[in-house]
């Protein structure tokens, strides 16, 4: 099912599969952050700061129509092939770390990614709030990686401060 075809089908799901990197077999939530980070990258060429914060908000409000879209199509209320959820979240982090060097964006990546994976505490319980499909569903496929962004910005902010 989940293929170029699916992928193409619908511009929902390729919004939400990342515009493909959504359907790596290794590991789709880094390989989905690995392109945010790209993304990322190309769009500060073109982008003031107050534009990228648009796009982000933005983002999240066409991610979350897009992430319900297609876990509806799929069938499943938080498919892992869904990837819009770290893009967005990993934009925010990105976009407030910024100016950093490659090695505090390399961090910043470590840390969202083990918040993201490992969902320890405050993550685990932002996973749970809003489950099933529907746009209840599709909120809570973002907010908890919100929530894992908050939590990788908390530690930079505390690691900045020492």
């Amino acid at each position: 099912m989940l293929n170029r075809r699916f992928l193409l089908s619908h511009p929902a799901h390729f919004i939400a599969l990342g515009a493909g990197s959504g359907l790596s077999r290794l590991a789709p939530g880094t390989a989905g952050t690995l392109w945010a980070w790209a993304v990322f990258l190309l769009l500060q060429i073109w982008l003031t700061p107050l534009q990228m914060g648009m796009l982000i908000a933005a983002s999240t409000l066409v991610g979350w129509w897009a992430c319900t879209v297609t876990a509806q199509h799929m069938g499943v209320a938080d498919p892992g092939a869904i990837v819009w959820d770290e893009v967005i979240a990993f934009w925010l982090v990105l976009w407030l770390v910024t100016p950093t060097t490659f090695w505090g964006q390399l961090g910043a990546f470590v840390l969202f990614r083990y918040f993201d994976a490992a969902k320890p505490g405050p993550v685990r319980w932002a996973d749970s709030l809003f489950k099933g499909l529907g746009w209840r569903g599709g909120w809570g496929i973002i907010f908890d990686d919100l929530v894992a962004a908050f939590c990788t910005l908390l530690v930079i902010a505390i690691w900045r401060s020492l």
